[in-house]
């Protein structure tokens, strides 16, 4: 699916800038879009690109919000997302992406709490620990969850709802994908 879009590097750029902005601003905690860029850009970009777009994002944007002890779990949390998006890029279509994106915010729960379980002091170092862990995120997953749909939903839609949008209100078919 090459097109115009994929390729244009002030549509990357923006996609980065995107997802920079709703990290620091403020939000509902977890509900970012980075899982989502994540999935869209495994599904949209090729080679080095499918994970330079995302990670740079973050990488941005941590620059702004600090670095912590679970850094290298969340990034590889999204670096398995983006894989899962590179499994469904030939065929993907609405329900695919659906469970892409509810795989992507369990993984993420799984990959990062096992992360706070292991290199914070918050939980014993037992499997008790580790169980209490993942029970007190359980109201962050929510928001993960949520923003994961929600962005994964506006990245893979969002360009033709706005191509709709611009025909309702100038009566003609705007051709966004170039």
């Amino acid at each position: 699916m090459q097109n115009r879009l994929k390729e244009n590097s002030w549509v990357n750029f923006g996609l980065v800038l995107l997802a920079v902005l709703t990290r620091i601003i403020p939000h509902p905690p977890n509900f970012v879009p980075i899982g989502g860029l994540a999935l869209y850009s495994g599904v949209h970009f090729s080679g080095k690109k499918a994970y330079l777009i995302p990670i740079l994002a973050m990488f941005i944007s941590d620059l702004f919000l600090g670095v912590h002890s679970t850094m290298p779990f969340v990034y590889a949390s999204f670096i398995l997302t983006i894989f899962i998006g590179k499994q469904i890029r030939k065929r993907y279509h609405f329900a695919k992406l659906f469970l892409a994106a509810v795989s992507s915010s369990v993984l993420f729960f799984m990959i990062t709490n096992f992360g706070v379980w292991l290199t914070t002091g918050f939980y014993p170092h037992s499997f008790s620990g580790l169980v209490n862990c993942y029970q007190m995120a359980i109201p962050f997953f929510r928001n993960t969850l949520a923003g994961d749909l929600f962005y994964s939903l506006s990245f893979f839609y969002g360009v033709d709802l706005i191509s709709l949008l611009l025909k309702l209100l100038f009566g003609r078919i705007v051709n966004l994908r170039g």
